[in-house]
């Protein structure tokens, strides 16, 4: 398959060469995190992207120096909701209705479930939740940029605190959680890029249930 060759293909990229990545590209890899499923079809997160060299270079500095941070083309920033509140799921399920055009009872009975279930949950808990949700997304991104020949490096090695800080998120009711670079490898300065992939054996992966 061309979706295998191409995943085989992609390693977490650590240095890249600051080449631009064509905008169609790039429109390509939102788009899939955009059709990516989340819990209740809420999409409980936002994706910042970033072209400006002095905000990149601000967030290098507070992500271990990592140079692919300022030499990429296109950096992520994944950033998930702070809590689930009345106002944010129902602007989902109105939308919903908007776009189908028709009101459900059922889908208006689960409506109301969550909203009697998720606000009342400890902020944090819900974090945690809304930021799983940004993470399929995140995985989708990963896929595609992969499946469009463009170069990425997946990032947990920063300071979530200074981050938010530098793009004002507290302010927007979020909190970064994951980032991921877009760009293409610098061969002669990344000393994984001729590196075998290394995975578990299937056996030690895959559990059939028969």
């Amino acid at each position: 398959m061309e979706l295998l060759d191409k995943l085989k293909w992609r390693y977490a990229a650590k240095a890249m060469n600051g080449e631009k990545v064509a905008q169609e590209k790039i429109d390509n890899i939102i788009e899939a995190i955009s059709l990516a499923p989340t819990s209740s079809g809420l999409q409980p997160f936002e994706v910042f992207v970033i072209t400006n060299q002095e905000i990149k270079e601000q967030i290098k500095s507070i992500a271990w120096n990592q140079s692919v941070v300022a030499d990429c083309s296109h950096l992520l920033v994944f950033a998930a909701w702070d809590t689930y509140t009345a106002d944010r799921i129902n602007k989902m399920f109105d939308l919903t209705n908007e776009v189908r055009g028709f009101k459900n009872e059922g889908w208006e009975n689960y409506r109301q479930q969550l909203l009697n279930n998720y606000p009342q949950k400890d902020a944090e808990e819900n974090f945690n939740h809304a930021a799983k949700q940004a993470y399929i997304a995140f995985a989708h991104a990963l896929v595609a940029a992969a499946f469009e020949g463009v170069d990425s490096t997946p990032m947990e090695g920063f300071d979530s605190a200074a981050l938010d800080e530098i793009l004002k998120l507290k302010e927007k009711g979020l909190k970064s959680c994951v980032m991921l670079t877009l760009g293409y490898r610098d061969a002669e300065k990344d000393w994984l890029v001729d590196l075998k992939k290394v995975r578990k054996p299937k056996a030690d992966l895959i559990t059939e249930i028969k």
